[in-house]
């Protein structure tokens, strides 16, 4: 079977979905729910997101080996270096390749103390996303997917900086990369055009987030440094008063931003679900033939 590179290198388009570890039995019942009812897209791949330590990596290892053994889906697990040394990073990945899980995302992850605090690596640690991605390719034939950043990684000092980091990652066995979700596609294919610059093709994936709702958007926004437009903004905040509304201009803004991606040559599209499938489906029947 092709891997996503390869697929990739082919032309063929990636439609992928991205969804969160459950915290308790009945938020499982609606990622489950979320998985079936996006399973009849036959997307390329889906992700599940990891937590640092206790049962929020539990629940990932758990789910992901379930989404391996249960679906017809093919899961791509995540692994950051938070909290673990590397002893545990192997004991995770060796979890994964038992449960036939054929791809890694290797994320460096956010700082212990949270987004905004100095990064501490554990003492017995990686200290870097691309040492991570080295550390999964020793340990099996896993394809390694990383994360970029449109708008820039919150901690590095320019774009370019950024670019360079993101090529170090493809210089370490990283065959691809998905992007943090953003707004404005020029950012977009700016950084591709600095990766390219730099002499590396890594097929890079946009991420999509439908907004749902705009609390929680404008807080993702701040967190993750992705700018908000200010035509983006308005036409939010325009319909701010009615919930269904806000979701129906999220579905818009997010199928103009996948439109004008796909029309632009981006490799595909990668939906942040937030484990729930309603938004998504929207966005592919408004999408038609860009996505067949």
């Amino acid at each position: 079977m092709a891997t996503l590179g390869q697929k990739l290198a082919r032309g063929v388009r990636s439609f992928s979905f991205e969804f969160f570890p459950p915290r308790d039995d009945a938020t499982e019942a609606v990622l489950w729910e979320a998985i079936r009812r996006l399973e009849p897209l036959a997307p390329t791949f889906v992700s599940v997101t990891y937590g640092a330590g206790g049962s929020t990596r539990d629940r990932t290892t758990r789910v992901t080996a379930a989404i391996a053994e249960q679906t017809t889906l093919t899961p791509v697990a995540h692994l950051t270096c938070v909290g673990a040394s590397r002893a545990e990073l192997r004991q995770v990945v060796g979890a994964y390749a038992a449960a036939g899980v054929p791809a890694v995302m290797a994320l460096r992850g956010d700082p212990p103390g949270g987004p905004g605090m100095p990064w501490q690596p554990h003492p017995e640690g990686l200290d870097h996303a691309e040492d991570l991605v080295r550390l999964v390719r020793e340990l099996g034939s896993f394809e390694v997917g990383v994360a970029a950043f449109p708008d820039g990684h919150p901690e590095s000092p320019d774009l370019d900086h950024d670019a360079r980091v993101l090529r170090a990652k493809a210089d370490a066995g990283a065959a691809f990369a998905i992007t943090q979700f953003f707004f404005d596609p020029s950012a977009y294919f700016a950084l591709v055009d600095r990766l390219s610059a730099l002499g590396c093709d890594l097929p890079v994936i946009p991420g999509i987030m439908p907004v749902t709702s705009i609390r929680q958007i404008t807080r993702f926004a701040e967190l993750s440094g992705a700018p908000m437009p200010d035509a983006v903004r308005e036409r939010l905040e325009a319909v701010a008063g009615d919930a269904a509304a806000v979701r129906a201009v999220g579905v818009e803004l997010a199928t103009e931003l996948s439109a004008r991606l796909l029309d632009g040559g981006a490799p595909g599209l990668h939906f942040y679900t937030l484990n729930r499938s309603t938004s998504t489906l929207e966005v592919f029947d408004q999408l038609g033939v860009l996505t067949r």
